[in-house]
């Protein structure tokens, strides 16, 4: 093929080998191990990745300084052809920190500032606060790139609030700041209310698809209106609708939400659970509630991730911890063995298999996924089962996360420009040397989530440096280019190069696929692994219990399941007042005998 004669712009991203200060240029190898030159021009510019809500950090009079070999660096630029190739000219630079090796996504509050930034954004969007009291009538699933959102003929989903209100939840959890919770509680109560049904007959709880609002009339909808699940009741949406609500229960024990979630999980297994086969199924029919009705079409009897694998991130995680019932305990076993015993499929592909018939065959022509494989969905099995596994150790546990974790930089990742891709055919074809893009190869930000948390766990429990370095990349690629400092929050997606892509639903901040979740499991997560396992540092949690609402008295403060004897509560403090009858180990607080809802205040801390 010719050599194209035109100039193409384009982002590297890598690690600084040299500086020639004579013609203004560096030497920059990418992690894909390609070397290029990279010149500096009279208008370029550069600054410090910050973080949301602060002012720009400009650096660009320390540029030279700061191109030392090691050093991480993205920079946009322009290919010009010349010669038999390309000068690639530097317009403009990003650095994660101001020296090699430093990041600054590993201050001890850069998460904890950036989940209540995206908190407050949605407080604002959604409800105007502060100027307003916070009131679910007025949520909206869309929401434009600013906040924005249409004030009448509207439809409020279920998992979409439910996801905001985990954010929330999560916000006052790492900052203890009551408009969190109050934001929390009020949407909790918002679901129970107009989301939430219960049938007599059967004793269960089913979770509204949700509430189509037109004028004053507001109509409620049983059946998913999304294409994929349509007049079925799929099972991601009870699972996701629990998301925001046990979030919530770790906070105040409310015993209305846990007497929910066990009615849900009863519903799962009654009529989502196949007790013959294993697993559960994907859809059941919103009549006879059978998964093997012929009215659900390309559902019916299928199973797939999210009916599987989905509800540990979802709620059970979190149930567990909330709780340290032996009986989730049992089902998040159950998932992981069902998730490793069937998942892995890598005799032609590199990638897990995501959707089944009954039998556990596999399903490679279903709708849009056919054969294909979604990037995040292996990472997010990956970092699970680490989760997992320190739960209830087993190899086969770590060997699969492992294994996920070597096979997908090279399939997934840009090792050119840095982030991670969507979705992407399973198998090569015959000649190819990269999986192909099924859509476009642009980077969704709940994407980048998953590799991030993947390495980012994989590091903190086993500490094998090349998980540090994937780790540090997805987070650094994330926070240079999704966060939004014009509007709030973080962008959708962007194009390859990083710069945010804004059309059609993707320019949105609220829609069927996004809501205040991802981004603040991300901030969440991130800051309890990073600080307690990784750079030691301690790390403050806020509950606010209702008055007897744990068993026995007894709240549980462990922030995920961690590795056992890694972390222990340093001290305690109730209603701002030191408090000492806790379990430092056994991560437990006993609390006060006390008809008035306290505000427990913990420090975690590292044990080495």
């Amino acid at each position: 093929m010719n050599k194209l004669n035109f100039s193409i712009s384009d982002t590297i991203t890598g690690y600084v080998t040299d500086f020639n200060p004579s013609d203004k240029s560096f030497g920059i190898k990418t992690s894909g191990d390609q070397e290029y030159r990279a010149y500096l021009t009279p208008t370029v510019y550069a600054r410090i990745a910050q973080n949301l809500e602060e002012p720009y950090r400009d650096c660009t009079g320390q540029i030279e300084q700061l191109l030392v070999p090691g050093q991480h660096v993205f920079v946009y630029g322009i290919y010009y052809p010349q010669g038999d190739g390309y000068k690639f000219e530097a317009k403009s630079l990003v650095f994660p920190n101001d020296k090699p090796g430093s990041y600054r996504h590993e201050e001890p509050d850069w998460w904890i500032k950036q989940i209540r930034s995206i908190a407050d954004s949605y407080l604002k969007w959604q409800f105007n606060y502060p100027d307003r009291e916070i009131d679910y009538h007025e949520y909206r699933t869309y929401l434009h790139l600013a906040g924005g959102k249409k004030r009448d003929d509207f439809l409020q989903e279920t998992d979409t609030i439910s996801r905001l209100v985990y954010g929330f939840a999560s916000a006052f959890l790492l900052t203890g700041e009551d408009r969190f919770l109050q934001a929390a509680e009020r949407g909790t109560d918002y679901l129970r209310e107009h989301m939430r049904f219960y049938d007599p007959d059967e004793n269960l709880i089913y979770w509204y698809h949700g509430v189509k609002v037109t004028g004053r009339r507001e109509q409620k909808l049983l059946t998913s209106e999304f294409s994929d699940d349509y007049d079925a009741i799929p099972a991601y949406e009870q699972i996701y609708a629990l998301a925001g609500p046990i979030q919530t229960y770790r906070i105040t024990g409310d015993p209305r939400i846990l007497k929910d979630a066990e009615m849900t999980v009863d519903l799962f297994d009654k009529f989502f659970l196949d007790k013959d086969g294993g697993g559960y199924f994907s859809h059941i029919d919103p009549i006879t509630l059978d998964p093997r009705a012929e009215s659900l079409g390309r559902n019916r009897a299928r199973k797939n991730w999210n009916s599987v694998g989905d509800h540990a991130p979802a709620y059970l995680i979190n149930l567990w911890l909330a709780t340290g019932e032996k009986k989730y305990a049992d089902f998040l076993e159950y998932t992981f063995d069902t998730i490793a015993k069937y998942f892995p499929d890598y005799d032609d592909s590199p990638f897990v298999q995501e959707k089944f018939f009954e039998d556990w065959s596999k399903d490679q022509t279903w709708g849009w996924q056919q054969n294909r494989a979604v990037v995040g969905h292996n990472l997010k099995i990956a970092w699970n089962l680490m989760r997992m596994n320190s739960l209830k150790s087993k190899e086969e546990y770590v060997q699969l996360a492992e294994k996920i974790a070597h096979l997908m930089p090279k399939v997934g990742s840009d090792q050119q420009r840095g982030g991670w891709y969507d979705v992407v055919e399973r198998v090569l074809a015959e000649g190819e040397e990269q999986h192909r893009f099924v859509w476009h190869d642009r980077k969704a930000w709940w994407q980048q989530e998953q590799a991030i948390l993947a390495y980012l766990i994989l590091y903190g429990i086993l500490n094998k440096p090349e998980y540090k370095v994937q780790a540090h990349e997805a987070a650094a690629f994330y926070n240079a280019f999704f966060l939004d400092h014009d509007d709030g929050a973080v962008y959708f997606n962007v194009l390859a190069n990083g710069l945010p892509y804004l059309l059609g639903n993707e320019r949105f901040k609220g829609s069927h696929s996004m809501s205040a979740y991802h981004s603040t499991e991300l901030c969440y997560l991130s800051v309890v692994y990073t600080n307690l396992l990784i750079t030691k540092q301690p790390l403050d949690l806020y509950f606010k219990p209702q008055p007897g609402a744990f068993k026995d008295n007894i709240l549980r403060v462990q922030p995920d399941i961690l590795p056992p004897g890694s972390i222990k509560i340093g001290a305690c403090w109730i209603d701002d007042q030191p408090y000492t009858d806790f379990d430092a180990e056994g991560l437990t607080v006993k609390l006060p005998d006390t008809k008035a809802q306290v505000k427990v205040k913990v420090t975690i801390v590292p044990t080495a």
